[in-house]
């Protein structure tokens, strides 16, 4: 089974999204009240998002999936930090996806 096969469907569309730098698309996906954190510090979503993935081209390749799909680790890479190996966890409520948390892996 291929690791997209593996992830819960809104968060492949989350990241199917991202990597299309689709920011309707990718904001779609959240709920109203979404939150984020990135490397355990709570952040403002539409700010980190302009800045961490549309402005700077962000794309993730997905390494390995867990936790029922909600739970990966990716090579992300945009034009601000280079490529790194980061964790993601998703909290889905309502199919949408109500909070995420980032960081290095």
């Amino acid at each position: 089974m291929s690791v997209q096969q593996q992830l819960d469907p809104i968060v492949q569309e989350f990241v199917d999204a991202l990597n299309a730098n689709d920011r309707d698309r990718f904001h779609s996906v959240l709920t109203e009240d979404a939150t984020m954190s990135d490397d355990g510090v709570e952040r403002d979503v539409e700010q980190w998002t302009d800045s961490e993935v549309f402005a700077s081209n962000g794309r993730m390749q997905i390494e390995t999936v867990t936790d029922g799909g909600i739970e990966l680790l990716a090579d992300y890479t945009n034009s601000r930090w280079g490529s790194m190996r980061t964790s993601w966890r998703f909290t889905v409520r309502d199919g949408k996806i109500s909070r995420f948390e980032t960081g290095q892996a």
